[in-house]
């Protein structure tokens, strides 16, 4: 059971003018053009965080996270380049770079300056990354380069509910059958995370690694099927690095104006190596010996 607790960049709890105005337009606030998330019949979603009855609201739209004219984008370049670079369209970096007489950073992605064409992995696109961020120079060029992953998690269920509660003009909250996918973790994101950090360490220019963007109850989530922050060494950025960097509500939902978003706060930064996590991935913690021996008895009332 889980309710909407944000919808169209406002809390579920906001009923100002600018929420009601944004679910009537299905304005999504952090594109600045209509919401694309959609549901299985195309109607759009609008949801942007989830509350589950027994924990605080997850974001579960990538969108969300791209909040305050894309801070995540400068947060992974001023750790990779150093602060205070130039971004542009990527297309449109060399002849930017040589007009400034300085290296600037070249954005690909969705919205910048278009994905990258890459070969496809057995018909699909398993190589493909959310973003790329070059470092390109007036006279060398490309210079090195970084990768982005952003993901935040799936639902299961469906929302409708909540969702038409939210549509009525008294913003009603209204739980659903909603819940968070977070068998994901294990059977998507960290295989993919691990496949993607190997392709990333073979190429010459990612001197970084990979950066991987996230709400903060994802990133916990992936540290226990991990056994833990602790048993992933830290290193400092290098080609085999995975950057784990999360955020999540920078205050409390009482201290937010009506009208306004809730701002977000890079709360968790881990670096560590892409053998270390599949080292870990791998290392299945196993039950006691005689769990299903022990269950059987009791249920044969035999202990």
């Amino acid at each position: 059971m889980a309710h909407i607790s944000e919808f169209f960049g406002h809390l579920a709890t906001d009923k100002s003018e600018a929420a009601i105005r944004a679910a009537e337009d299905k304005h999504c606030p952090y594109l600045g053009e209509t919401c694309v998330k959609r549901l299985s019949d195309g109607t759009i979603s609008g949801a942007c965080a989830l509350k589950p009855a027994t924990s605080g609201p997850v974001i579960c739209c990538p969108i969300r996270l791209y909040a305050d004219d894309y801070r995540i984008i400068r947060d992974v370049a001023d750790r990779a380049f150093g602060p205070g670079m130039a971004f542009v369209p990527g297309p449109r970096a060399r002849l930017e770079s040589k007009k400034l007489g300085r290296p600037v950073v070249g954005v690909f992605g969705k919205r910048w300056g278009g994905e990258l064409r890459l070969p496809q992995r057995q018909g699909v696109g398993g190589y493909f990354v959310d973003w790329v961020l070059a470092l390109v120079g007036p006279d060398a060029g490309l210079v090195e380069f970084v990768a982005i992953e952003v993901q935040t998690i799936d639902t299961t269920g469906n929302y409708r509910a909540s969702r038409l509660g939210l549509l009525e003009p008294s913003r009603r909250i209204v739980n659903s059958t909603a819940g968070l996918n977070w068998e994901n973790v294990n059977k998507r994101i960290i295989p993919q995370l691990i496949y993607k950090g190997q392709v990333l360490q073979r190429e010459e220019g990612c001197k970084k690694g990979l950066f991987f963007v996230c709400p903060t109850p994802v990133y916990q989530k992936v540290m226990t099927r991990l056994g833990g922050q602790a048993g992933l060494t830290t290193v400092h950025l290098q080609p085999a690095a995975i950057t784990f960097l999360g955020y999540d509500y920078a205050v409390d939902a009482a201290a937010v104006q009506p009208g306004a978003s809730v701002p977000l706060a890079l709360e968790v930064e881990h670096t560590t190596t892409v053998y270390k996590l599949q080292e870990r991935f791998s290392n299945i913690e196993l039950p006691e010996a005689n769990v299903y021996r022990n269950a059987i008895k009791i249920a044969l009332g035999e202990v």
